[in-house]
């Protein structure tokens, strides 16, 4: 994911109203305009460490699948509500639980990481709630930086509402 895919997909997260639209902003407002709907994503490749996905589209009239890069289409699909589906396989094989969250984190900082604000996943495969509201508001953005970077977006929006209240937003 690029930078400015990250951004823009934190700046839905954060719900950051900017001055001018931003592209993401603009297709969804030229669809809106024309009565085109994002009905659904489909992540259904992971090659080589790429994703691929397909956005499917639809009007009154007809349905059209396009080709997309994922960082784009989790944009879209943000910014649409479009539900985003994938294959068992690939999620096996990129998948992983919470706890490899704080594992990836090579800074060994005190501040939230996947295993001591996020909590570490039980037998029955749920995380018990976090405890972010210890944190300070600067540790908190570093830990939605290394979520967003992650690709971990639950998580990242659990942080993200947990910033809005510490700065009474």
């Amino acid at each position: 994911i690029g930078a400015a895919e990250a951004q823009s997909i934190a700046i839905r997260m954060e719900k950051i109203i900017t001055p001018r639209p931003m592209t993401h902003d603009l297709f969804v407002s030229f669809a809106h305009a024309f009565g085109v709907k994002l009905k659904q994503i489909f992540i259904y490749k992971f090659e080589d460490g790429i994703f691929s996905s397909e956005l499917t589209f639809a009007d009154e009239e007809r349905t059209v699948v396009l080709d997309a890069r994922t960082s784009d289409a989790i944009s879209l699909a943000m910014r649409t509500n479009a539900p985003i589906f994938t294959t068992k396989s690939i999620l096996d094989e990129t998948g992983f639980l919470m706890e490899e969250v704080g594992e990836a984190s090579d800074d060994a900082g005190s501040e939230p990481d996947g295993d001591s604000a996020l909590g570490k996943a039980d037998e029955t495969g749920f995380n018990h709630e976090p405890k972010l509201e210890q944190y300070t508001v600067e540790e908190l953005e570093r830990t939605l930086k290394k979520l967003i970077e992650a690709e971990n977006y639950e998580q990242a929006a659990k942080v993200s509402e947990v910033l809005k209240r510490k700065r009474g937003e």
